[in-house]
């Protein structure tokens, strides 16, 4: 249904701005299943995820594994991470393409001197905190969103250090009505994002697909090959595969190169068609008149 990308520095605000929104979608109706996907869920801490480059890479890794197992089009999937890498949030934006969902970001925008205090005053309430090496690093590498980007479109932000967070928050409810509004393909207010060959898997077919696809469209281009072996050079008025099966309207000499050409094009745009409509035909008969409809449509054409 959607990918929430909440972003911003460390001790921002991110983990109530996660919690608020999860608790106001919660309220809508009918009720999207909800899930925040955070450092907790392993078990890590926060110094532990971040206490050098190795670690972070790992955490992160974690992160988006898991997400791409969780995400689907029934529910909402709320990474409550730092997510300060903008290389990350378009890894996490081709996720959400992939899977045919909507997405967007949510950015709190809290001063780095209020990042600074709130991180203190967790550690002077003994609760979990950065250490003062890993908070500068991470200041420091903090890589702003920009609505501009399509990985960081659309940009809700927050302002913590301002305005405090709630579920009531300006921000919180434009996501909220983002997340859960009908889409409307006249004003396309709301943007789902659409699978492509380049972020989708190939779905998965008949064991023996490709290997009747390949094997059907060989018979035929070796009983043209038979046909005009026994015209010895005369014309030719089609070629008959069988009965039940068309004809392969051809009035001239079709080399072997040109019809392996013209075969190896066919499976390859077979292939790429199966990712986004049906799969290859399992059966011998309809890959023969797949294969010669194309040749018809190409040597009419030549």
């Amino acid at each position: 249904m959607a990918l929430v990308v909440i972003c911003g520095q460390p001790c921002s605000g991110k983990s109530t701005a996660a919690a608020c929104l999860a608790e106001a979608l919660q309220e809508t109706e009918p009720k999207p299943s909800v899930r925040i996907v955070d450092e907790s869920s392993f078990h890590l801490t926060r110094n532990d995820g971040y206490a050098n480059m190795p670690s972070e890479k790992n955490l992160r890794g974690v992160l988006r594994s898991e997400v791409d197992r969780s995400l689907t089009r029934d529910n909402i999937i709320i990474v409550d991470s730092l997510n300060s890498i903008k290389g990350y949030r378009y890894e996490l934006w081709c996720l959400a393409r992939a899977a045919g969902t909507r997405y967007c970001v949510v950015h709190c925008d809290a001063e780095e001197t209020y990042c600074r205090k709130w991180n203190e005053e967790r550690r002077d309430k003994s609760e979990e905190n950065y250490d003062d090496k890993i908070f500068e690093d991470l200041v420091r590498r903090f890589e702003r969103p920009d609505s501009r980007n399509r990985w960081d479109s659309p940009l809700f932000e927050l302002w913590p250090s301002r305005d405090g967070i709630e579920k009531l928050s300006a921000a919180i409810v434009d996501a909220v009505r983002y997340l859960t509004k009908r889409v409307d393909s006249k004003t396309k207010d709301v943007k789902v994002l659409q699978p492509t060959i380049a972020t989708q898997g190939a779905r998965l077919t008949e064991a023996n697909s490709l290997y009747e696809l390949d094997r059907a469209t060989l018979e035929v281009m070796n009983m043209i090959v038979e046909a005009q072996s026994h015209a010895a050079g005369g014309p030719l008025n089609g070629v008959t595969l069988g009965p039940g099966l068309p004809s392969v309207d051809i009035s001239r000499h079709v080399g072997l190169p040109e019809l392996r050409r013209l075969r190896r094009t066919f499976i390859k745009l077979t292939g790429q068609s199966s990712l986004s409509g049906p799969p290859p035909p399992s059966d011998a008969d309809s890959a023969k008149r797949m294969f010669v409809d194309y040749l018809n449509r190409e040597l009419g054409n030549s």
